[in-house]
C-alpha cells in the first residue's frame, strides 16, 4: 500500500531544478535593469519552494506492505526515514476491520497493535482484508 503521490522525488527534482533555474534567470533580468529587490523576494519564493519539496520528498515514498510467509505475517511500515518492521504468528493474528468512517483497520496479536490502511481507500480496505484473511486460513 503506497501513498498517491503524482510526482516520484526524482520528477519532483527535474522540475525543481527547471523552477530554480527559471527563477534565477527572471532576477537575474531584473536586477540588471535595476530592481534589486526582486532578487531578495525570489530567494525568499525559493527557500519556501525548497522548504515545501523537502517535506513532500520525504513522505513521497511511504508505503506498508504486508508478506505471509509459512507461519509469520511480516507488516513493515515505512514512514518518512524510519522503517518499522513487525512479526505476528499467522496463527494466532487477528484483523480487525475499520470502524465505521474510519481511515484505518488493525492486525493485532498478544499486545502488539499494528494500524494500516492510511494510504488505501476504504472499498480497498475490505478487499485486502478479505485476501490477507484467505491466506491465514
Amino acid at each position: 500500500m503506497r501513498r498517491n503521490c503524482s510526482l516520484t522525488p526524482k520528477q519532483l527534482f527535474k522540475f525543481y531544478i527547471a523552477l530554480v533555474c527559471l527563477s534565477l534567470i527572471v532576477a537575474t533580468g531584473f536586477f540588471l535593469a535595476g530592481a534589486w529587490v526582486i532578487p531578495i523576494f525570489t530567494a525568499l519564493e525559493l527557500t519556501a519552494v525548497t522548504i515545501g519539496f523537502l517535506i513532500y520528498c520525504r513522505h513521497a515514498l511511504d508505503c506498508e506492505t504486508i508478506e505471509i510467509e509459512d507461519k509469520r505475517l511480516l507488516v513493515k511500515k515505512y514512514i518518512g526515514h524510519k522503517e518499522t518492521l513487525y512479526e505476528f504468528n499467522a496463527e494466532w493474528v487477528k484483523i480487525e476491520p475499520p470502524i465505521q468512517g474510519s481511515k484505518i483497520f488493525n492486525i493485532s496479536q498478544a499486545d502488539v497493535r499494528v494500524e494500516l490502511g492510511q494510504f488505501i481507500r476504504p472499498e480497498q480496505q475490505i478487499a485486502l482484508i478479505a485476501q490477507v484473511r484467505a491466506y491465514l486460513e
